[in-house]
């Protein structure tokens, strides 16, 4: 079942990188646990890796751009008795190495956090090659996988602590958009646990990532029009918070789902726990079966109604229908 965050104050809009906080606390749990080591895929700038090389260099395997071996290297340590972080671009990470993140570390069990830097649509300009829009929909569905995906840097921080210590695989997704704080001070992050960021009666919008801010705002846009909705956070896609959704669609009657990849992702795990438990009508935000086209990432979340007013706007007409 969720619990019950109240977001951060609305003027608090500092925006962050959520690499700065993955770095950093990557720096912490290495220096209180030896087996903690980093493998790369020439990727230690992209995943701000550079303060935990230097601060461990004998700990930092950089394969050059070779994901499969990344992979394949990270098991072999964890074979070995070493914690890996494997981290590079979420869109390389996922689709050139799934056999490896299949066999090698889901089929073996082994403790590798496997960490998709810059998902969805963050490398914007550089086109469908680069965007990441379906890791979650791909990796929800290995077996032993959990997949963690924080919405400001203070999940960021404790997803990062938690995978430490987890005994299996995680992938963790890690953005570079900036996001607020939209956790209160105190928040702890539970896996499979969603969080009640706002109270309401008449729908529910569950939100991952990069996009629970922007769900929040939607909250607000529909206050104005006479619609009170729920807004879950909902970090873990695997294992989902199947309470948390059952209570929503019991209580508001109607689920709009929001990510930043395609929608089979988390909408797709919403929606199979609704029509098992409580059917109730179900909306989907985000990526739908194409191609992001080329274009800066917050026009891009603009252009597919992955926005504050996009999100209200679908809430309203599923409450109307």
């Amino acid at each position: 079942m969720s619990t019950t965050a109240p977001a951060a104050p609305p003027t608090a809009r500092t925006l962050h990188d959520c690499r700065d906080a993955w770095a950093a606390t990557l720096i912490e749990v290495a220096e209180a646990d030896p087996r903690v080591v980093a493998v790369v895929n020439d990727s230690v700038g992209s995943s701000k890796l550079g303060g935990f090389q230097e601060r461990f260099p004998e700990r930092t395997v950089n394969v050059g751009i070779a994901e499969q071996d990344m992979v394949g290297v990270a098991a072999g340590l964890a074979n070995g008795g070493k914690v890996p972080f494997v981290s590079a671009a979420g869109c390389f990470l996922t689709a050139r190495a799934m056999e490896q993140i299949k066999v090698d570390a889901a089929y073996s069990g082994y403790n590798i956090t496997l960490v998709g830097q810059s998902p969805g649509m963050a490398y914007g300009e550089l086109g469908p090659t680069h965007h990441s829009i379906e890791d979650l929909a791909w990796l929800r569905t290995i077996p032993g996988m959990t997949v963690v995906v924080p919405a400001d840097p203070t999940e960021t921080a404790q997803a990062v602590r938690w995978a430490a210590q987890h005994d299996g695989p995680v992938y963790l997704r890690i953005s570079r958009m900036g996001v607020p704080d939209v956790y209160p001070e105190g928040y702890r992050f539970v896996p499979g646990r969603a969080v009640t960021l706002r109270e309401g009666t008449d729908v529910t919008l569950i939100a991952t990532g990069t996009t629970v801010c922007r769900a929040l705002d939607a909250a607000d846009l529909l206050a104005a029009r006479g619609v009170q909705a729920r807004v879950l956070s909902m970090p873990t896609i695997k294992p989902l918070d199947v309470d948390a959704v059952v209570a929503a669609a019991r209580e508001t009657g109607a689920i709009v789902t929001v990510e930043e990849a395609l929608v089979t992702g988390l909408g797709g795990a919403v929606a199979e726990t609704v029509v098992q438990h409580h059917p109730v009508p179900v909306r989907f935000v985000g990526m739908r079966d194409e191609f992001a086209i080329t274009g800066s990432a917050e026009w891009l979340l603009d252009h597919y109604g992955i926005s504050a007013a996009g999100v209200a706007d679908t809430a309203y007409d599923l409450l109307g229908r």
